[in-house]
C-alpha cells in the first residue's frame, strides 16, 4: 500500500464519521419534538449502520455509510395534560432521544475522526519527506 492509499482510507473514515455527526446533531436538535395532536409520533432516534467495501481501484477495504436508519425503541411517556399532543390521560410521547447515548456516540465519532486525521497528517509528512529526498 502507497501512501495516496493511506490518504485515501483515512479521508473514507473521516467522511462517514462527518455523517455520522450530522445524525448525532439531528437527533440532539429534535429531543424535545413532539407531535401537535394527540396520538402523534414524536421524532424517532436514527443511528448510522456502517459497512466495509472493498475499493477496487485502491485494492483496500474502506468504510462507508450504508444506511441511516430509526431507532424502534418505545417512545417515553412524560406527564403533561397542556400539551397539545397529550392523550386523553394527560401523558405525551417524548422522543426516543437520550442526549446522555447522543454525547457518547459524538465523543466516538470524534476520536475515531480524530484518529483518521492523524493518519493523513503522517502519511502527508512521510510523503513531503520523500519529496525532499529526492530533491
Amino acid at each position: 500500500m502507497d501512501l495516496s492509499q493511506a490518504l485515501n482510507i483515512s479521508a473514507a473514515g473521516m467522511d462517514a464519521q462527518t455523517q455520522r455527526l450530522r445524525v448525532i446533531a439531528e437527533n440532539l436538535a429534535n429531543q424535545d419534538s413532539t407531535g401537535s395532536f394527540p396520538g402523534a409520533t414524536p421524532y424517532r432516534r436514527k443511528t448510522t449502520v456502517f459497512e466495509d467495501v472493498m475499493d477496487q481501484a485502491m485494492d483496500a477495504r474502506t468504510v462507508k455509510v450504508k444506511a441511516v436508519v430509526t431507532d424502534k425503541s418505545a417512545f417515553p411517556q412524560k406527564y403533561d395534560p397542556s400539551n397539545p399532543a397529550a392523550n386523553p390521560q394527560g401523558y405525551v410521547s417524548t422522543p426516543n432521544v437520550n442526549s446522555f447515548i447522543e454525547m457518547m456516540d459524538m465523543r466516538e465519532a470524534e476520536r475515531s475522526y480524530s484518529a483518521n486525521l492523524n493518519v493523513m497528517q503522517a502519511s502527508r509528512s512521510m510523503l513531503t519527506r520523500v519529496i525532499d529526498l529526492l530533491k
